[in-house]
């Protein structure tokens, strides 16, 4: 069974689609599932999250998931939006059926690979920055 929360963030999720000037962009997924979620961090020079946006394919849950997890890193800095987890999201979206509970950890691994993709691409300019100054 799943929740009023979970229902209403399949039906109207707040942060679906992509994003112009993402800077970070994570994807993940289990085929076997069928879940498959990217999400995409616009981060500005201050290194916080300005906006999150996604797209996912799968059930209501993995959707539901998603939208949670853009809502708890927007305003947060990289650092704090690393902190989020998947037990926030859950208790966000309450009851979901157990073999659904994936969903939530899968949300917490794309905004980790958002971040890890923003890092990386900092990384790159900086290396492009340094070569230019020589």
């Amino acid at each position: 069974m799943y929740s009023k929360e979970i229902i209403e963030r399949f039906k109207n999720p707040r942060n679906a689609g992509g994003l112009k000037g993402a800077n970070g962009v994570g994807k993940v997924g289990n085929a076997s599932c069928g879940d498959i979620m990217k999400v995409y961090l616009r981060i500005d020079e201050n290194e916080i999250v300005k906006d999150a946006r996604f797209k996912t394919f799968g059930c209501c849950a993995a959707i539901a998931s998603t939208d949670v997890a853009c809502d708890l890193v927007k305003g947060k800095t990289v650092e704090e939006a690393l902190k989020v987890t998947n037990k926030q999201v859950y208790d966000i979206l309450g009851e979901m059926p157990a073999h659904k509970i994936h969903c939530s950890v899968l949300a917490e691994e794309a905004i980790h690979a958002a971040v890890e993709d923003y890092y990386k691409k900092k990384e790159k300019e900086s290396k492009k920055a340094a070569k230019q100054d020589k």
